[in-house]
């Protein structure tokens, strides 16, 4: 672009760039919308960023400076030979009005469906329409159409209301969501029925959209309401497991589903019942990319400290062999885990069969060389404590002397 004085008048104090859409505020300063909505959603304090003033959030408030855009449009026409792009008027901007008409007409079952497929369109083109959307209470709206589907056994539309719901709380900046679907578990028994229904007919497109939504819903939900799940649901996100043509996120968000929810003990109980510690040494066994192994192994970690997590992973001919197999080779976090892992098995489950098994698949060799390897101390105390609780039966074999006078490089 050639030099050209921009004036003054034309730059948005925000952006500093020249104005597409000018927009007027409470407090009489110009900015560009995109520029001042954006500051409205993200600002902690509402105020004015030029005079400091409060500022209401809703961007209902800012009032189109036609003059303004007018006189910027005829300026870039002016001097486009010297590189100014002109600016295309921008589309008229999304009213209050219009969406609580279309929220309105999801009470009518004849028009349910239309309105589901105009609020989706609206909620994928910008960032101003769903603050406008969520304003209105269009979350709220379709979270009453999921639950409702559910309750009377319908699928009209619930790939559209799951969208909206996804995309709306992405634009969810004070927790709102918590309140409307963390404090009971309708949504979460509707997400739970989507699963199992298109789990069953293999609706791959449809278990990929309800995974993520499930994943944020759990983490603002009530400590009581997780305790409450039921072993239904438990092996709904198990058997999401055993399904290879899922998305990597949807299979990722289970995992941080049972993560999330085994932080309670009554859980790690029926998570195991489910039949997850079987699926997630199975999923291992597949050598997933390494954010997916830190997840299997935290989850493992959980389930072991039971029973009869214990139980099942010793079950598994691969269980303890699958564990050695990853220390020294991900991650620190990984490492972490699988050494809990084997302590508790050590201190709680170490029969004579399995003491001898940790020797035969390499693990005491791995506790060996994670003494000597290059990693945090409190790692190798505890391989040492590991190694100390059963150190009669290992010292016998010669292969550990080798390993105890061998520096492992990594």
């Amino acid at each position: 672009m050639a030099e050209v004085e921009i004036p003054q008048y034309f730059v948005c104090p925000i952006s500093f760039q020249i104005m597409e859409d000018p927009v007027t505020t409470v407090t009489g300063i110009t900015y560009d919308r995109e520029g001042i909505e954006e500051w409205l959603r993200k600002a902690k304090d509402c105020v004015c960023p030029v005079t400091k003033q409060p500022l209401p959030r809703s961007s209902q408030y800012l009032t189109p400076n036609h003059t303004l855009r007018r006189l910027i449009q005829a300026w870039c026409s002016t001097n486009t030979a010297n590189g100014v792009d002109r600016i295309p008027t921008p589309k008229t901007p999304l009213s209050m009005i219009q969406v609580q008409k279309l929220v309105k007409g999801l009470e009518a079952p004849h028009s349910c469906g239309t309105s589901v497929e105009k609020l989706h369109a609206l909620a994928t083109q910008s960032q101003s329409y769903r603050s406008c959307m969520a304003e209105a209470g269009v979350a709220k709206a379709m979270v009453k159409v999921i639950n409702n589907n559910f309750q009377e056994g319908n699928t009209i539309c619930i790939e559209e209301a799951l969208r909206i719901v996804h995309l709306l709380w992405k634009n969810d900046n004070h927790n709102s969501m918590k309140t409307l679907v963390g404090e009971s578990l309708d949504f979460i028994n509707s997400l739970t029925w989507i699963l199992k229904l298109h789990l069953d007919d293999n609706n791959i497109k449809l278990v990929n959209e309800a995974l993520p939504l499930l994943k944020l819903t759990i983490e603002v939900a009530d400590s009581t309401l997780l305790g409450n799940l039921s072993l239904e649901f438990f092996k709904e996100m198990v058997r999401v497991l055993t399904k290879r043509v899922l998305s990597q996120q949807a299979i990722k968000s289970s995992l941080h589903v049972l993560i999330q929810t085994s932080l309670l003990g009554r859980n790690r109980t029926r998570i195991v019942e489910a039949g997850a510690v079987t699926q997630l040494i199975e999923l291992e066994l597949e050598k997933p990319e390494k954010n997916m192994t830190e997840l299997i192994f935290n989850l493992l970690a959980h389930l072991c400290s039971c029973a009869d997590g214990r139980e099942q992973l010793l079950k598994h001919a691969a269980g303890i062999a699958v564990v050695s197999k990853r220390v020294l080779r991900v991650s620190a976090a990984t490492d972490d885990r699988a050494l809990h892992v084997f302590s508790v098995i050590a201190k709680f489950s170490a029969s004579n069969e399995v003491v001898l098994e940790m020797l035969r698949v390499g693990a005491v060799s791995k506790l060996c060389m994670v003494m000597q390897a290059d990693c945090a101390s409190y790692l190798k105390e505890k391989a040492r404590d590991i190694l100390r609780l059963h150190s009669k039966v290992w010292n016998n074999s010669p292969c550990i002397q080798l390993y105890l006078f061998t520096r492992h490089q990594r």
